[in-house]
């Protein structure tokens, strides 16, 4: 199977942040049987990220205030990039940034780093100029987008997008700012140029990233994470994220032709099904390899059991194939 043209042996890919930098997870989990990794986010400059506490479990998942710790641009393709060709997956960069010049940085040096897969844009970061998060904000990721499409000129972009579950802009206003960018046209830019497969905006899309949540400690009445507040995952995310990923498939990327990546408390094949039949053609799993390194290889294994009992012959055929009636 293929995601934004990228060949997965099956449709598990591990999440950005979950599973070290690379291939960390090597010693507790058969790469091989897993459909693709992707990297911990990489930032232009190293950032030791938060102070702790900034992971603590918590009731239906996990609450994290990371702060993007990470070795940096430099650091990555000097001593990670080198080892990619090693990886017996395909591996997939993840890129996080505070600006648009950070994203395009670090974007184009990803491009050049021919063993690597494709590239994953996290959104989730706050803009220093705008002092809101590009995924929060069609204008400014459709500018975002805009900017980092003409860089990536051999890899394909996937983009992360934030879990706007109510209000306005709604996540379908985000996936259609991701997949089809017209800032750059607006400002007077020159238009996007489209990536290895010609299109002017994301060739898929994870959906989705954590929620904004907080934890108190009832006896110091102070806030349990050094940062206040964190970001929900886990079993505990996943209607929420099964819903986006059913809107963002039905109004937006079933008709643009894009593919779908289910991100959200997958710990099991029915987790990942429910994805799959809300629209998506893959999954990431993140929160769940905390407690279980070695689900990737069961959810693999009970997604292509419930494939062969659904009577088609691979997974993309039941991509959004929920019956509504």
């Amino acid at each position: 199977m293929r995601i934004a043209g990228i060949r997965l042996r099956n449709p598990v890919i591990l999440a950005a942040g979950t599973c070290g930098h690379l291939d960390e997870m090597a010693d507790v989990l058969d790469l091989p049987r897993v459909g693709a990794i992707v990297t911990k986010s990489i930032t232009r400059l190293p950032r030791e990220g938060n102070p702790t506490w900034r992971i603590l479990e918590c009731r239906g998942g996990m609450l994290n205030a990371i702060g993007l710790a990470n070795p940096g641009l430099d650091s990555f393709v000097s001593h990670v990039a080198p080892r990619i060709a090693g990886v017996p997956c395909p591996v997939i960069g993840s890129v996080a940034g505070f600006s648009i010049d950070d994203y395009v940085q670090v974007a184009a040096a990803m491009d050049e780093i021919d063993a690597l897969a494709g590239v994953e844009l996290n959104v989730s970061c706050p803009n220093v100029h705008g002092g809101t998060e590009f995924g929060s904000d069609p204008a400014a990721l459709s500018d975002l987008v805009a900017k980092v499409r003409p860089v990536l000129s051999r890899k394909p972009m996937i983009v992360k997008l934030s879990p706007i579950a109510a209000g306005l802009p709604t996540i379908v206003d985000i996936a259609r700012a991701a997949i089809t960018p017209a800032a750059a046209a607006r400002s007077g830019g020159a238009s996007p140029s489209g990536g290895p497969d010609g299109r002017p905006g994301a060739d898929a899309l994870s959906i989705s990233n954590t929620i904004p949540a907080m934890a108190i400690d009832v006896e110091s009445r102070r806030p349990r994470l050094a940062n206040t507040t964190g970001g929900l995952s886990g079993p505990a995310l996943h209607p929420v994220a099964v819903r986006l990923v059913h809107l963002v498939y039905t109004q937006v990327a079933k008709d643009a032709g894009i593919q779908v990546i289910g991100v959200g408390g997958v710990s099991t094949w029915r987790d990942a099904a429910e994805f799959i039949l809300a629209g998506a053609t893959a999954v990431q799993v993140g929160t769940a390899l905390f407690a279980d390194p070695r689900c990737p290889i069961r959810i693999a294994k009970g997604l292509k059991n419930w494939t062969l009992r659904q009577h088609v012959s691979s997974i993309e055929e039941l991509a959004g194939s929920v019956s509504l009636a």
